[in-house]
């Protein structure tokens, strides 16, 4: 993160610190009898106890009431008691609101460090000047909240502070904002001075650089089970809205930043973009292939032939390893946990190295790196182990699903046999033939029989694959989606047999019958609830993971 400089301020004034004399020695009992109770009410919001306490001692407004110097209101505005805090302005001075304590922090400091939004504007309401007043290291409010990661409270607060930054204040916070997440700030500094997208920080690093490293904050689909996605659907739907707002944000600051990069002439933007590192050479590096990072993957290859010079540019590491090498390598723990199962992962990983490879040069894809390895066969060897797990998975999911699709088509072909209500004696047909409920059986049993024989092929194909590496990007998925979409068929298919068939024979006992008939598709749901998750991860990774390098309308306006 970065550190800021002194900032620029209208005037220049003395620190105005409150009265110490209640913390002298000589002073000890006053101190006792009315400081602790005052500093208790105002860490509890006890007003009651603090209004007494006040109105027999109104000196104690304006002083310290703690060996650190900080007032009532330092102590309340730090607690978050906005009725307390509210109700102490009104009782103090102006002036008094900008006391500081021996670190020379006024209660707005506190409050902005908290995020109490309302409470600073209780004080700002009554001193204009709260916002501009600087601790001793001279952070203003504004950059307290900002570093502290309060996006709420240095939204409010940025308007009274950004004319009092200097050129060095504006660049330290606006790397301090991306180093925090508060992206929507950053593009509000951006939009104030465009100059920063060209900015670079104490590594001589510009935004663009720092936004291709920045660790993966939007996780993927959650890979528990059911039963905890259901337990935890609220807390997880706001933290969803909250991640894809973040992520809004974040795409949205990249785009500004290149449609300012791309104002300048081409020897400019080569400089921004290849120094001190390739852009896209730090965002292979870090497999940043998701969410914003695939943004950013984007960006630079909409940029037509500035992508052909930067992946020229980036040309190779200390190992000689260039993009493709980088691509090859297997990408962290955090990242590979965005699908569920060893064969999803195999088949992301597929996907990352086969997209980069379309834009390296070819010389590019028969380099060899320092071990003597081309990109594919570092891949091959960094995943060895999860080729591997990706064949026990499939192997182990298949066999599971084949022994239900297996006992499904035994029943089903059994019940054809089974007439239900039993056959006429004199013509030899069923007796219900002319039913609906029988056409409804006869055909859920022949669907049901299709789909699960379908299902088992499917499976049987999977248990017989030679599972190469490229199997796993396309024809394994997809065997598996058939299958288990063929067995989901087949089940319910069978349960609207069962039900039709146990109607046609007992449709004579009433609320019993109807009870059956409910409780048959019990295994259904189970079955949805259960297996959908996975199908619906297969169906993800095997077509979104690609369009995710792909966006559906220009990056670049």
């Amino acid at each position: 993160m970065s550190s800021p400089g002194t900032q620029s301020t209208p005037a220049s004034t003395e620190p105005k610190h409150p009265s110490r004399h209640l913390l002298e020695k000589s002073n000890r009992k006053a101190y006792l009898d009315l400081c602790v109770p005052l500093h208790k009410a105002a860490i509890k919001g006890d007003w009651d106890t603090a209004k007494g306490i006040l109105t027999n001692n109104p000196t104690l407004l304006s002083a310290s009431i703690t060996k650190g110097w900080q007032t009532a209101l330092h102590i309340a505005a730090g607690a978050r008691h906005i009725h307390f805090v509210e109700e102490l302005v009104k009782m103090m001075d102006k002036e008094d609101l900008a006391l500081q304590d021996n670190k020379e922090n006024t209660a707005l400091s506190f409050a902005a460090g908290a995020g109490a939004i309302e409470i600073a504007e209780i004080m700002i309401q009554k001193n204009k000047l709260l916002p501009t007043i600087q601790t001793g290291k001279g952070l203003t409010p504004f950059f307290m909240a900002a570093l502290l990661g309060r996006s709420e409270m240095a939204c409010n607060l940025y308007r009274e502070t950004y004319p009092t930054l200097n050129e060095t204040n504006r660049k330290d916070l606006f790397f301090s904002f991306i180093d925090t997440g508060l992206y929507d700030l950053a593009i509000k500094m951006l939009e104030d001075d465009t100059t920063l997208a060209t900015a670079r920080n104490s590594n001589a690093e510009t935004a663009l650089h720092v936004l291709a490293r920045r660790p993966l904050e939007f996780g993927g689909r959650s890979t528990s089970g059911m039963c905890s996605r259901l337990m935890n659907s609220l807390v997880s739907g706001i933290e969803d809205t909250y991640k894809s707002l973040k992520q809004t944000k974040a795409l949205e600051l990249v785009d500004c930043l290149w449609d300012q990069i791309l104002k300048h002439d081409d020897d400019d933007v080569m400089r921004l973009i290849t120094e001190p590192s390739e852009v896209l050479f730090d965002a292979t590096r870090l497999g940043n292939f998701l969410y914003r990072h695939a943004s950013i993957f984007n960006l630079v290859h909409e940029t037509g032939s500035i992508k052909d010079i930067i992946v020229t540019y980036a040309d190779h590491d200390d190992e000689n390893n260039n993009i493709l090498h980088l691509a090859a390598k297997l990408a962290p723990q955090n990242q590979l946990n965005l699908v569920s199962g060893a064969a999803l992962q195999m088949q992301r990983e597929l996907v990352w190295f086969e997209e980069v490879k379309k834009i390296v040069q070819p010389l590019s894809i028969d380099m060899k790196n320092k071990d003597g390895k081309t990109p594919r066969e570092l891949f091959t060897s960094e995943h060895e182990e999860l080729l591997r797990k990706g064949e026990s998975w499939m192997k182990n999911t298949a066999n599971s699903c084949m022994l239900v699709a297996t006992i499904i088509t035994t029943v089903v072909f059994a019940a054809a046999f089974s007439i239900p209500g039993g056959i006429a004696d004199n013509t030899g047909a069923p007796k219900f033939l002319k039913d609906t409920a029988f056409l409804i059986f006869a055909i859920s049993n022949g669907v049901s029989l299709f789909s699960s024989s379908t299902s088992m092929l499917m499976f049987l194909y999977i248990l017989t694959s030679r599972y190469a590496e490229n199997d796993f990007l396309k024809s394994l998925p997809l065997k598996l989606m058939v299958g288990l979409a063929s067995l989901f068929i087949s089940m319910t298919s069978m349960m609207i047999a069962f039900s039709t068939a146990f109607y046609l024979s007992c449709h004579g006992l009433g609320f019993v019958s109807d009870f059956i008939f409910i409780l048959t598709f019990v295994p259904v749901v189970l079955f949805v609830f259960l297996q959908y998750p996975l199908l619906c991860d297969m169906f993800l990774s095997t077509y979104y993971s690609s369009l995710i390098f792909q966006p559906r309308k220009h990056m670049i306006q």
